[in-house]
């Protein structure tokens, strides 16, 4: 043969098989027992070293070897996890950053879905007889108090998703609601209207008012008087945006923008506006929240509040994983993490449209 075609072999994990926690340490610059930590108990590692190492391991798509863990004694965690509307935007980002997360942790994430009000208790008990080590309680959930006392008495560390609502005993993760809705109402204001339609949120969560209250809030500064006819119900679901958005833009005297407590919601007034004939954003602006998956797939795209539900769900993870292991030592002590919020400018909102001449 005139030579030898074949390349070199690398050392690298990229070009090998199944990555090892040895390699994710030579690449991250770390020590392996960095790594161990990140994969346990990622909270006790530095945030720019934690991002760092779970950057490679995706890179490398590492998978824990459970064979290995169960050798060297660890047990396996379990989480459940409750919510209420599957097909809710939200929930489903959500769903989709807890199982990234609690699969790279190597913990089983058992999710259920149940109704607010009918079978939500008895699909909690029956997550807590299943022998979880903590549980999530997402919205509305997270706000129910008959799930709040269940949580409370069945001595496991609960995560309580969005809201913050004065829960000393049980951890939470939320964003500034009413800072965040009333950002997002000086936009508007910012932008020239005045006559702004809300579409408020499920009444059972405590979300949906903090976010009414920031809205009320930017009109109060700006010396904008409430109009109560300019507040529809909604429930956080497209059906309901639906709805309320109808009875907004058919008033004598329609808004000439429309904040939605979601992004469901926005979605389905940009949808109405489009069958009543109304131009987004050229004679209703539409701004939503959350900015999940929805915000985007939708034409015009929404100017809406981000907030960082993957980041959440993966931060929520990690602090269960913690607060399970350190209830063995008896810390009983509730977290509370509140994450930042940003304005996403889209192309859903633009500056009050000119009045029509007769």
């Amino acid at each position: 043969m005139a030579g030898n075609s074949r390349k070199p072999k690398s050392n690298s994990a990229r070009h090998r098989g199944a990555a090892t926690i040895a390699d994710i340490a030579r690449e991250a610059g770390v020590s392996k027992m960095t790594v161990s930590r990140v994969l346990s108990a990622p909270l006790t590692v530095r945030e720019e070293t934690r991002e760092r190492v779970v950057r490679i391991i995706a890179e490398l798509h590492y998978t824990p070897n459970r064979s290995a863990r169960m050798l060297s004694g660890a047990r396996q965690l379990r989480f459940g996890l409750l919510h209420n509307n599957p097909r809710s935007s939200y929930i489903m980002d959500f769903l989709m950053g807890a199982i990234e997360q609690a699969s790279l942790m190597d913990v089983q994430l058992i999710a259920r879905g149940c109704r607010l009000g009918e079978d939500d208790a008895a699909m909690l008990n029956s997550l807590i007889g299943s022998g979880i080590d903590a549980i999530i309680l997402t919205p509305p959930l997270c706000d129910s108090p008959v799930l709040l006392d269940l949580v409370r008495g069945c001595d496991l560390p609960g995560l309580l998703v969005s809201t913050d609502a004065g829960e000393t005993t049980i951890s939470s993760i939320f964003i500034d609601e009413t800072a965040a809705a009333r950002e997002m109402t000086e936009h508007l204001l910012a932008l020239g209207h005045r006559r702004i339609g809300f579409i408020a949120g499920e009444p059972a969560l405590a979300a949906s008012h903090a976010r009414q209250a920031g809205f009320v809030a930017a009109l109060d500064a700006a010396g904008v008087a409430l109009d109560p006819a300019l507040v529809a119900q909604g429930d956080f679901t497209y059906r309901t945006g639906l709805d309320a958005a109808d009875r907004l833009l058919t008033l004598p005297e329609r808004p000439t923008a429309i904040l939605a407590s979601n992004d469901d919601m926005a979605a389905a007034a940009v949808m109405t506006a489009r069958r009543l004939g109304l131009d987004v954003p050229a004679q209703l602006s539409v701004c939503g929240f959350d900015d999940s998956w929805i915000a985007t797939a939708t034409y015009p795209e929404l100017t809406t509040i981000r907030q960082p539900i993957a980041e959440m769900a993966t931060r929520g993870v990690m602090l269960l994983a913690e607060l399970a292991q350190v209830l063995d030592d008896g810390d009983r002590t509730a977290r509370h993490v509140m994450m930042p919020h940003e304005l996403i400018v889209r192309g859903s909102a633009t500056s009050v449209p000119e009045p029509e001449r007769p």
